[in-house]
């Protein structure tokens, strides 16, 4: 989120803590997402996918993996 790319982190940051999530919790979901997108990586062997993860984004607070 520091480097603010892709944008949309901190637009759902921002989005999750103005529906009412903590920061923290704004934090750990996003961080559900990025982990979910290094799994696709080292353990499928796929390639980052910018749309797949900020579709992901855009699916928060609903967990990638539900």
């Amino acid at each position: 989120m520091r480097d603010g790319a892709p944008p949309e982190t901190r637009q759902t940051f921002e989005r999750l803590v103005a529906a009412g999530h903590s920061a923290p919790e704004a934090k750990r979901l996003i961080g559900v997402v990025v982990a979910s997108e290094i799994f696709n990586l080292l353990k499928r062997g796929e390639p980052y996918d910018e749309a797949r993860f900020v579709a992901a984004l855009r699916r928060l607070p609903k967990l990638p993996y539900e």
